[in-house]
């Protein structure tokens, strides 16, 4: 169960990552992840299903994710509609693409072939392991060198500071578009690997996505601060393996598995409040010193 959870953990961080490059460096709380994650589920499985190579399935997927991306970037920047209905528009429309896909609520695996069939002389969940690893380490890679090259810090200069980064002559609408495409083509790629390590695409997939990927920031930013760009997103990683694998203590509890969301809403919310209780405990110190 230790290297399930760990296996989950890689494959979650792909959501994560993608998350973090609009909710953190774009500082845009883009809703569309609860539907670009079940399209890339849709996407990859439909393809499988119908004789393509799983690679090639993903490859799809994260095509189809750029382009919900594309639509919501669209919709807030020339359409000038608010940030977060922008996102539920997207989002609720690509129930019906979903459905469209599949042509049905859900669509199985069984028999088909898998991206992690490559692996499949390794021990139980240690082929999810690897794949997950060199996903990550090509998403992180191409990230890096993105955010490295000047449109890449134009893009970083957006989320900072975005009227000085318009002062400077930067299209800052491009900015929020690219950001969106490529995060949500990221979203939809984690999508097609969560499908595949379950074995099934269901049209409503993406429920509670976004709370899992912004675990996986949370935590990462709790136990890990004043870090460089390549550690957070490597933070971002270790946050969404050490999500998962408090999810397995909860369990291991004894607690039932039905009610799985709200123990990671409450996962998520503890960690949201730690940085205020530490606050409080440092000014109750101090206020326990001049006393």
């Amino acid at each position: 169960m230790l290297i399930s959870a760990i296996a989950q953990g890689l494959l979650w961080a792909v959501l994560g990552i993608g998350i973090f490059t609009t909710y953190r460096i774009l500082n845009f709380p883009d809703l569309t992840a609860e539907g670009s994650f079940p399209l890339g589920a849709a996407v990859a499985v439909t393809a499988i299903v119908n004789g393509l190579h799983p690679l090639l399935a993903m490859v799809l997927a994260f095509l189809a994710g750029m382009g919900a991306g594309l639509i919501t970037g669209l919709l807030y920047t020339k359409g000038k509609v608010p940030v977060i209905l922008s996102g539920i528009l997207v989002m609720t429309g690509l129930h019906s693409v979903i459905l469209y896909v599949m042509q049905r609520p859900n669509l199985s695996l069984l028999n088909f072939p898998r991206v992690y069939d490559v692996f499949d002389f390794l021990p139980a969940y240690f082929d999810r392991v690897v794949v997950g690893v060199i996903v990550l380490i090509a998403v992180i890679s191409l990230l890096l060198f993105f955010f490295y090259t000047s449109l890449g810090q134009a893009y970083i200069a957006t989320g900072d500071n975005e009227t000085m980064a318009r002062s400077f002559g930067i299209k800052t609408d491009r900015m929020k578009i690219i950001g969106l495409i490529f995060s949500n083509g990221i979203i939809a790629l984690a999508g097609a690997l969560i499908a595949q390590n379950n074995g099934y695409a269901d049209v409503n997939g993406g429920a509670g996505v976004i709370v899992i990927g912004l675990a996986s920031l949370i935590i990462g930013e709790v136990v890990f601060k004043d870090v460089t760009l390549g550690e957070r997103l490597l933070s971002v990683v270790i946050g969404s393996i050490a999500y998962q694998l408090l999810l397995l203590g909860v369990i291991r509890l004894g607690f039932d598995t039905t009610y799985i969301r709200i123990y990671s809403a409450s996962i998520l919310a503890i960690c949201l409040m730690i940085p205020q209780l530490r606050k409080g405990l440092r000014l109750g110190t101090l206020i326990g010193k001049e006393a």
